[in-house]
Formats: C-alpha cells, sequence, structure tokens
C-alpha cells in the first residue's frame, strides 16, 4: 500500500454517486480502481467518468482481482452482510454502509470475521465525522455541559423515497426508522459514549401492503445513567419543507446542530459559547464522509488505530427492541 490503498466500491446508487465515488478518485493515498454493479451500463459510465479502470457486474469475480486492498459496500441493506462477509473472505478491508446487517447475529457475524481474519470493518455512520458533531463531542467530553440527562432529535420528510427497495422490508429491513431514524440512535448512543439502555416504548405507522415499511416512529429510550433519547422520525410528514434537528441537554449546558449552539450555565448566566471556526465551507454531509474515508483509508494504511465496530451489537439490539415496542404495542425491557 506504500502507493495507496486499492479500493472497489460494490453498489453504484445515489450515496455511491454522491460520495464514495467522487471523494475516492480525489482522495490522497487510495486509488479507486474497480466499480461494482448489476446495472453494467451506469456502472461504465461512471467509471468513464472518474477514472476507475475497470468494471464488473459480479462480485466474487471483482473479488479476485489481484490489486485490492479493500471494499466500499453500499448495495441495498439485505446485501449488506453477504457482500461484507464475501469481501473479508477475500482478505479485504470493509467500509459499509449502514446498516451492517438486518439482524443482531448478522452484525455479530461481519464484526467475527473481520477479528478472524485481522481485517478493518468499519461502519458508514458519517454523523460521526461532521465537524460540528465532533466539536460538540468535545464539549462533552471535557464535562462543559455537565452530566448528559437527554438527547432530542428527529428527521420529518415531505417525500418519502419512492417504490423502490426501500420501500419494501424484505430488502430495506425496515422503513423511515432504519433509513433516518437509525443514524441518529447511532449518533446519540455515540455522544453518549453507548450507555447500556433499560426500556424503550415505540409507536409506528406502516405504509400499505404486506411487505411495506413503516412511514413514521416515535420513540422514548432510557439507558443506565439517566440518560433518556426522544427520537421522531417520518416519511410523511405534511409541511413546508423537511426539518431536521439534534439537541443534547446537560446538567449544566445544552447544544444543538445545524448550525451548531453551545450554551453553559457561567456563574448563574446561560451564555452561548458556540465556537465561531466550527462551520465548513461545504455542506456538512459530503464533509462527514470525506472524512470519514479519509479514516477508513488511514486505518487500513495503519496510520491510526482500528477498532472493530462492536458497538454496532447494542444499537442493533434497540432497534430490534423498538420494532418490537411498536409492534407489540408495549414497553419493551432489555
Amino acid at each position: 500500500m506504500k502507493d495507496g490503498v486499492r479500493i472497489a466500491v460494490v453498489g453504484t446508487g445515489a450515496i455511491a454517486q454522491v460520495t464514495h465515488i467522487p471523494v475516492l478518485a480525489k482522495m490522497r493515498g487510495a486509488h479507486l480502481v474497480a466499480l461494482c454493479d448489476n446495472d453494467g451500463p451506469k456502472a461504465r459510465a461512471l467509471a468513464d467518468r472518474f477514472d476507475v479502470p475497470d468494471v464488473f457486474t459480479d462480485l466474487e469475480e471483482m473479488l479476485e482481482l489481484d490489486e485490492l486492498d479493500a471494499v466500499v459496500v453500499a448495495t441495498p441493506n439485505h446485501l449488506h452482510e453477504p457482500h461484507v462477509l464475501s469481501a473479508l473472505r477475500r482478505k479485504l478491508h470493509v467500509l459499509c454502509e449502514r446498516p451492517l446487517g438486518l439482524t443482531v447475529r448478522g452484525v455479530e457475524r461481519c464484526i467475527a470475521a473481520a477479528q478472524k481474519n485481522d481485517l478493518v470493518l468499519q461502519v458508514a455512520h458519517n454523523s460521526r465525522f461532521r465537524s460540528d458533531v465532533q466539536a460538540l463531542s468535545q464539549f462533552l467530553k471535557n464535562g462543559e455541559l455537565g452530566a448528559l440527562t437527554s438527547v432530542r432529535t428527529g428527521a420529518l420528510l415531505v417525500d418519502r423515497p419512492g417504490d423502490g427497495w426501500r420501500g419494501r422490508k424484505s430488502e430495506a429491513g425496515g422503513g423511515v426508522f432504519l433509513d433516518q431514524g437509525f443514524p441518529l440512535l447511532d449518533l446519540a448512543m455515540w455522544l453518549a459514549d453507548f450507555p447500556d439502555p433499560v426500556r424503550i416504548s415505540a409507536q409506528s405507522r406502516k405504509g400499505k401492503g404486506a411487505n411495506a415499511t413503516e412511514v413514521s416512529m416515535q420513540l422514548f429510550l432510557e439507558c443506565a445513567g439517566g440518560v433518556s433519547l426522544i427520537l421522531d422520525v417520518s416519511w410523511a410528514y405534511v409541511g413546508e419543507e423537511d426539518r431536521w434537528w439534534f439537541e443534547v441537554h446537560g446538567t449544566k449546558g445544552s447544544g444543538r446542530l445545524s448550525p451548531l449552539r453551545v450554551v453553559k450555565e457561567i456563574n448563574g448566566r446561560h451564555v452561548n459559547v458556540s465556537p465561531s471556526g466550527a462551520a465548513a465551507r461545504e455542506s456538512p454531509f459530503l464533509q462527514s464522509y470525506r472524512a470519514e474515508l479519509a479514516h477508513f483509508v488511514a486505518m487500513v494504511r495503519g496510520e491510526v488505530p482500528a477498532k472493530l465496530p462492536l458497538e454496532q451489537v447494542k444499537v442493533h439490539r434497540i432497534l430490534d427492541a423498538a420494532y418490537k415496542s411498536a409492534e407489540e404495542g408495549r414497553e419493551v425491557r432489555f
């Protein structure tokens, strides 16, 4: 890897086109050497646009490439686990779009395979790498907001996804909660340093059809240490525009994102201590993916310590409990 980590992208849908492919095509220390998608013409058009040497429509054939060090998995949700396991079996490092698997056991299988082969396995929770999130994290870690008491977050979308795989439970694994709520849940747990869950209550509304996914979900999660999470997501919001919010509340201060605003109690007064340099020139979305991919490459090159995503098992157990609570109409205890 002296001349750079040689990476292939599997799945050339929207997220790969907007982030993975253009970012990796220009990243120092990385070489984007192949694209793989069952839509060959689309993959070839993208390869020509970004000067990617090889295109494949068969994953196993691509994994036989000698000049390959790592794989980015950006396929539909139900394919994540099998594609990750195939790459790990070939002794390749993997960055996988969330979720890592559709079940807790599937997540555990992926982590075990990476551990067995001493390979890097990273889940693409890009929000952790946002510059404003990193700044907020430092306030919490330094104890400047006191003890964390709650996280309140949500994403209300005016237009739901079309009739593609995201609307079919067998392929997506879930609806708006898995698509919008899961990254918010992970971010809240990450900022809270992954406290143990105690109990959860959730309610949801499903779309039409036996295989339809949920179009809205609201939940309350209580964790050890008195930390709570209130989350509200919807693909059926009736409003003029999408809404997104993320707030943390502590005993001595609070913070919110987009834009970053931090308020602390100082000598009995509430003072705005928001860092003026936290805003990035590019969008938080693209900036976060650029930082996430750079971190993945650095782990593969051995420049930063590589850690297995063991916390994903805990987050997926919360995910399962939320769906169970909503389906059975009762509180679930852990």
